[in-house]
């Protein structure tokens, strides 16, 4: 994985190889979105952030449900407990 910058926040690309299925995203992450789930404020935060948040989903789905490109705030849209399980 590795996140780039751009405007307020970050752009992760991520790929995942989910039971030799594999795919490809591109995550934002903005920075109040860093700050509301995130442990810092820098790259390395903001590429863990999108780790533990591929963990969380996949938990719940295989990796080919994953939208391919989104906005890091949209998992709670689908999963509302995301809040509550990455919230301070």
């Amino acid at each position: 994985m590795q996140a780039v910058p751009q405007g307020d926040g970050w752009v992760c690309e991520v790929d995942v190889d989910d039971d030799g299925s594999k795919t490809h995203h591109f995550v934002t992450v903005t920075r109040e979105g860093l700050e509301r789930w995130g442990r810092g404020a820098d790259r390395q935060a903001a590429e863990d952030l999108v780790r533990r948040s591929f963990d969380f989903l996949l938990e719940r789905e295989p990796a080919t449900s994953i939208l391919r490109t989104f906005d890091l705030a949209v998992i709670r849209s689908y999963f509302p407990e995301y809040d509550r399980h990455f919230g301070r």
